[in-house]
């Protein structure tokens, strides 16, 4: 018995000690699945937290980098100002206004043999908001005549919305102009719904039905045809995500359009869709949201857009570039015209509504009509006085709003002007001015407002920029500046001055020995002579006189911030400046002495329309008036009996303008600088390669400017007269006092006291009206 216990009691021990190897792989396999099913719990509970946040803080925070946007001065409106129906209908086009038989909405305008109805759209100025208004402008010639608003009261004042004419770009080059759902046209919101996601209202960012319903398509047409992407998911993909196509990407795009649609309304997410959409591409700039592909394409806000227009906006966005209106019309209109058959299947449209916008053409405007981005010398120079105030990135985000004085219609007139003048140059020179190259700025001598600038011929050209960064030599152009420092150390207009060769020894041994362009002297010549006719070695002989030190003070005093060495090579413009800085200088003579420093930006506001910047007129007497009145007189002179003679061959006599010309060594740079009431010019030819050249001032740059005036009728040159200036007539071969009637006498001004004292023995006068005697001085030529 003791035997059978043990035996027994042996087996029940090992019975206990050793469990049955099936249930124990089992459990384990369980707690294996468990702790991973855990894991994965707690690793995907984590990720959907890390998700949510991510959706929610770029959704509510600042969602788009905005460039800032850099506007055109605003036309302003008033009766006697010299517009004509033409230059309206230039300023109407820039702003992508349509010209119908009945201007009824805003943005659109109709025309008259003598008048204009135009609908302006309004516009959110920085002194407050304008409402669009029915205005008629009437015009009498080339002359705005009366402003009528909608109920025929007369207006003294109206201005239009500024052109927007550029932005500065964040690095990824995106470009967008915001709008609210409230701005989309109800045809717009229909047709991306009924092309793109006709559940968009009933799904929960993701639709089960939309994405069988595409496997379906892509399985019947053995490739693939049709995505399943919700307008949720395609906004997840854009705005959080990338284009890439991997497994990854798509397991994280179909819950963040869950969490999305989870946190906000459908009409949130489908405003920021309608912002956030790629539409096309501009060299480096991408074209996103309808808001701007609305102007990119048709020039127009988006609310001004008709059925056809949405349609086409819809329909490109399953391939921008595909159905790129601009590069595939056809297959732009046969997407588009799907998009109408859907709208009208959907019920949103009737049939004939669909049959009109079927027959419709794309209506897209050609890229090179645009004023945004037709500019880039001007915005250059808006770029530049930014930057020193601005870092880049509040420039490039933060939906800066900045107001320029660019005049959209200064600038087709000094564009056109260079253009056409530089290709009737090269087609009577032929081969010597091929390359011929050239560059203007147009600004207003009564503020200093900089309105145009041209950088080159290509007039589109992004790259160099000759109007700002072309230092060449300015030849006589620097001679005011001679004639000036001596008028006030003394000389007067009558002085008698030799024009005799002249040498100087220089520091380095060499003689520096200035020569006249015929080649010959002149001998005694008075003073305004000298300078009208441009002579080098009377002028030579001047500056040395005075000193030239004092020459390059007065260059300071002009406005010149450029270091200059006072060389005697100076005095004959071996100096090399850039247009926009002979602009300067001739505008603080044309502002009778006062400095007013040129701009090109009026103000800066936030993207709330808050003030940030201001840059009012600034304005500081750096010369005295009265000698800047002699030399103003004195190139008047210039473009009547001077160098520029050849201006009123194609000017009227009555218009009265003010200028020099300029021919470097060689004749390799063609200068004219000059002005009239409201507009100064600086013209500048020339060869990129510093090559000589078939012109001088007055047969090259000369004529762009007079063409330039001839387009824009400026407002005559008024010299004011200092109190300290009397005329007097004066025998002009020896400077001696003389009389009205006799032989070779001229009526110069003087600053009083400085008045020649010895008489020529026909007697002499003091006038007291001088605008008289400019008047008769001028008919007397």
């Amino acid at each position: 018995m003791a035997k059978k216990r043990g035996a027994a009691s042996s087996r029940s021990q090992k019975s206990r000690k050793t469990p049955p190897k099936k249930s124990s792989w089992k459990r384990r396999l369980f707690k294996l699945l468990l702790k991973l099913t855990l894991v994965v719990l707690v690793v995907a509970g984590a990720g959907l937290v890390y998700l949510d946040a991510q959706v929610k803080a770029k959704f509510e925070g600042k969602r788009w980098a905005l460039p800032a946007k850099v506007y055109a001065r605003p036309l302003e409106l008033f009766p006697g100002q010299n517009l004509s129906r033409e230059d309206l209908k230039i300023e109407l086009k820039g702003l992508g206004y349509q010209f119908t038989a009945q201007a009824s909405q805003p943005g659109s305008a109709e025309w008259a043999s003598s008048r204009a109805r135009v609908y302006t759209r309004g516009f959110d100025f920085p002194d407050g908001p304008e409402d669009a208004r029915k205005l008629l402008i009437e015009f009498r010639g080339d002359q705005l005549s009366a402003i009528r608003d909608a109920s025929g009261r007369s207006l003294p004042l109206a201005r239009l919305e500024p052109a927007l004419i550029g932005g500065i770009y964040p690095r990824d080059n995106e470009d967008r102009d915001l709008i609210q759902l409230s701005e989309a046209p109800q045809h717009l919101v229909d047709a991306l719904i009924a092309i793109e996601d006709r559940n968009y209202y009933n799904h929960y960012g993701v639709s089960p039905r939309g994405i069988a319903r595409a496997m379906v398509a892509n399985v019947k047409a053995k490739r693939f045809v049709q995505g399943g992407s919700t307008l949720t998911q395609q906004l997840i993909k854009n705005f959080y995500l990338s284009s890439e196509r991997s497994l990854s990407r798509k397991l994280a795009e179909i819950p963040m359009a869950m969490l999305l649609d989870l946190h906000y309304s459908k009409d949130e997410i489908l405003e920021a869709y309608l912002n956030e959409v790629y539409l096309g591409q501009e060299g480096a700039r991408a074209i996103h949201g309808f808001g701007l592909a609305s102007q990119y394409f048709f020039a127009q806000p988006i609310r001004e857009l008709k059925l056809h227009q949405v349609a086409l906006l819809a329909a490109m966005v399953k391939g921008p570039s595909y159905y790129d209106p601009r590069r595939h019309p056809q297959r732009a209109i046969q997407r588009r015209n799907l998009v109408l058959q859907v709208l009208q299947e959907q019920g949103n449209i009737t049939a004939a509504e669909r049959f009109k916008a079927e027959q419709q053409s794309l209506g897209v405007v050609k890229q090179q009509s645009l004023l945004k981005g037709a500019y880039p010398a001007y915005m250059d120079l808006v770029k530049r006085q930014l930057r020193e105030e601005y870092p880049e990135e509040a420039l490039s985000s933060e939906g800066l709003r900045v107001f320029t004085a660019l005049d959209p219609i200064a600038q087709i007139r000094a564009e056109r002007s260079l253009v056409e003048v530089v290709a009737k140059l090269q087609k009577r020179h032929g081969k010597p001015v091929k390359e011929l190259e050239g560059s203007m700025v147009v600004s207003n001598p009564l503020s200093g407002e900089v309105l145009a600038v041209v950088g080159g011929r290509n007039t589109r050209y992004q790259g160099f920029n000759r109007a700002l960064d072309a230092l060449r030599p300015v030849g006589s152009l620097i001679k005011p500046a001679v004639y000036l420092t001596a008028l006030e150390e003394g000389y007067t207009l009558s002085s008698i001055i030799e024009d005799e060769p002249v040498d100087v020894q220089l520091p380095n041994g060499d003689v520096w020995q200035p020569k006249n362009y015929s080649r010959s002297s002149h001998g005694l010549v008075p003073l305004h002579s000298a300078l009208a006719h441009s002579y080098n070695q009377s002028t030579a002989r001047l500056g040395l006189e005075v000193g030239t030190g004092k020459v390059v003070d007065m260059l300071k005093r002009l406005g010149l911030q450029r270091d200059v060495k006072a060389y005697p090579s100076m005095l004959l413009g071996s100096t090399a400046l850039s247009p926009l800085e002979v602009a300067q200088l001739y505008q603080t003579i044309a502002g009778n002495g006062f400095q007013v420093p040129m701009r090109a930006i009026r103000m800066v506001t936030d993207s709330h329309n808050e003030e940030l910047s201001r840059y009012p007129f600034s304005i500081m007497q750096t010369v005295a008036g009265g000698p800047v009145h002699l030399i103003q007189y004195a190139l008047q002179e210039v473009v009547t009996e001077g160098t520029a003679r050849s201006v009123y061959s194609r000017l009227p006599r009555e218009l009265v303008v003010a200028g020099k010309t300029g021919t470097t060594n060689d004749q390799r740079d063609s200068w004219f600088a000059g002005f009239a009431g409201d507009r100064l010019a600086v013209v500048w030819l020339g060869l990129d390669d510093n090559k000589p050249l078939p012109l001088t001032g007055s047969s090259g740059a000369l004529r762009v400017w007079t063409e330039f005036m001839k387009q824009s009728r400026p407002q005559p040159f008024m010299a004011e007269r200092p109190e300290d200036i009397e005329y007097h007539w004066v025998e002009d071969a020896t400077g001696l006092m003389s009389g009205e009637g006799c032989e070779g006498a001229r009526q110069l001004p003087f600053i009083k006291g400085s008045e020649p004292q010895e008489s020529s023995g026909c007697g002499d006068t003091i006038v007291s009206n001088p605008l008289e005697l400019f008047k008769r001085w001028f008919r007397s030529e």
